[in-house]
């Protein structure tokens, strides 16, 4: 199984026409805001930090920039060979290594796996914006990549995010200068139920380890000034030991 052709254009599409300034698209705010706070959650419960990182749908790399600071191997990978292309150009000393994968597919994540061996997996609002139907590959391909040692994060955008979204779309201005290509090249946010994002987990032969709420921050401010979060769940999952 592998993603519709109309889904990674829209992505290529989106990251072709993308700014290559950091903080210019809607999610890419700075690490302090972001990974940073996701990694103090994610750490204590690493089996082996000494795995490699893999920074699932890393776009443009500047979480996975960061995260190589603080980890021998870390690989960003997007399904967007444009995404790559920003992320290798923003990395010139080569912090970090990047390569195009499709999550969803079976064969991609498990070759992966063969090259790296267990690894660990940072992912930050990806799974809305996957299919209904890849979600569940999607979680599987990381089981794939986990192997037995490794621990994911993943934070997610709550169903308490939808009302923001439809607020700041349905705006009579419009929408937020970086929330508006988004919707330009056809990546309306999905909705994942909070109940499902767990359910995923299992069904992948994970074992939810913690979780919590954290809002996921955006580059993007409202017109009173003030930065524009959207409501999120985290969760730590890796095989039983």
């Amino acid at each position: 199984m592998s993603v519709t052709s109309r889904y990674r254009e829209a992505w290529e599409g989106f990251w072709r026409d993308a700014p290559e300034e950091e903080g210019a698209v809607f999610w890419d705010a700075e690490p302090a805001l972001t990974a940073a706070l996701h990694l103090a959650l994610f750490e204590p419960h690493l089996a082996e930090p000494g795995l490699a990182m893999v920074d699932l749908g890393c776009g443009n790399g500047t979480q996975t920039r960061f995260l190589a600071d603080r980890f021998r191997h870390v690989v960003g990978a997007d399904l967007s060979g444009a995404a790559i292309e920003h992320a290798r150009h923003s990395d010139p000393a080569g912090q970090a290594t990047y390569r195009v994968l499709d999550a969803v597919e079976k064969n991609e994540t498990e070759s992966l796996h063969a090259e790296l061996g267990d690894a660990n997996v940072y992912m930050r609002g990806v799974l809305h914006q996957a299919e209904p139907d890849d979600r569940q590959p999607m979680v599987d391909g990381i089981a794939a990549l986990l192997g037995d040692r490794g621990r994911v994060f993943l934070v997610e955008l709550s169903e308490a995010a939808k009302p923001v979204l439809l607020g700041l779309a349905q705006s009579p201005a419009g929408p937020p200068p970086k929330l508006a290509p988004i919707f330009r090249h056809g990546i309306a946010p999905g909705e994942v139920a909070d109940a499902d994002v767990p359910e995923y987990f299992r069904a992948a032969g994970l074992t939810i380890l913690a979780s919590g709420e954290l809002p996921l921050t955006t580059t993007e401010f409202a017109p009173d000034g003030t930065r524009i979060v959207l409501p999120s769940k985290w969760v730590v999952a890796g095989r039983a030991s």
